[in-house]
């Protein structure tokens, strides 16, 4: 109810033609995105043609992240509302219902691409069925960089659509930033082909799944993939007893989360920590100096060097 009468007053704030009004004002198109990826992904490829934001406030932790009245307001002013799917961004849903879709066109940027599987915590293991909410599906799909590419493409295609006398210049920005996804593919590829370590042990949620399937790597979390989720103290004994093992003398925590069970982890077995970086949100100072999703991932593959050793 509350959420109900929030979106009235939302809806009664935007008046007729007024995002229409916004896009003469400075001939340029208006996106709102979700995530980071796809507002890195969308302004590249806009270049000085679009306006882009992005919906999370720099520091938010999008699992959690709850969409306000004037989010609303906001994507209505807009041309496109950009969003990954509605698995990794069910609040989405709220915000979508509350637009005028005869104005603002709604890109899913995930759309054609299978989802996999990865683990739930005991609490949520009888929600698999629910499938709107996503349980036991892995959505951070833009960590295979193959899915990276298709996410632009499906940007690309809306750009396209949108503003058809652009065409030629959202193609070659396109082809730009197709171009040096492949190329940061490749670098994962030769350089964790060299690394002797194969298992990556990460004191989070089930985020990186999708990155180390590509890559070969043995991928292990302390939580499910629902970010809630909490691990037992017989999950955080198992990891311990794995990192003693396999003789790994680094723990994976996260930004954004509580590094707290990496720590753990790491005074059991006397490792460090190190960050990787799953890329649904960055900071203010991220913002401030310039941070892409490439130069993110650059640090991620640096960390993955040192910790597989």
């Amino acid at each position: 109810m509350k959420w109900l009468l929030a979106l009235l007053l939302a809806l009664l704030l935007v008046t007729p033609g007024c995002s229409s009004e916004k896009r003469q004002t400075n001939g340029k198109l208006q996106v709102v995105t979700t995530l980071f990826p796809l507002y890195d992904f969308a302004r590249t490829i806009g270049g000085d043609r679009a306006d882009v934001t992005l919906l999370l406030p720099p520091g938010v932790e999008p699992h959690s992240f709850e969409p306000r009245p004037e989010d609303v307001v906001r994507v209505n002013r807009a041309d496109l509302f950009v969003y990954t799917n509605a698995a990794m961004e069910p609040w989405a849903a709220n915000i979508i219902s509350g637009i005028d879709q005869g104005k603002v066109e709604v890109v899913e940027g995930g759309k054609g691409i299978a989802l996999r599987q990865g683990p739930v915590s005991e609490q949520h293991r009888g929600e698999r069925a629910n499938a709107h909410e996503g349980k036991g599906s892995d959505p951070h799909i833009w960590l295979d960089f193959d899915n990276a590419r298709a996410i632009a493409r499906n940007i690309l295609a809306a750009y396209v659509a949108r503003d058809p006398r652009n065409k030629t210049f959202y193609q070659q920005n396109a082809a730009k930033l197709d171009g040096q996804l492949a190329a940061l593919d490749q670098r994962f590829k030769d350089t964790l082909a060299r690394c002797p370590k194969k298992v990556l042990l990460h004191g989070g949620h089930y985020a990186f799944g999708y990155l180390a399937r590509r890559y070969g790597l043995q991928y292990i979390s302390a939580s499910a993939v629902n970010a809630d989720a909490e691990p037992t103290p017989a999950k955080l004994a198992e990891l311990v007893q794995v990192m003693r093992r396999e003789h790994l003398n680094y723990v994976y925590t996260e930004e954004l989360l509580s590094p707290r069970l990496a720590e753990t982890i790491a005074r059991e077995t006397g490792a460090k920590v190190l960050m990787l970086r799953a890329g649904h949100n960055v900071t203010r100072d991220d913002l401030q100096r310039g941070v892409t999703f490439i130069s993110l991932m650059e640090e991620n593959l640096q960390n993955l060097k040192t910790g597989l050793q």
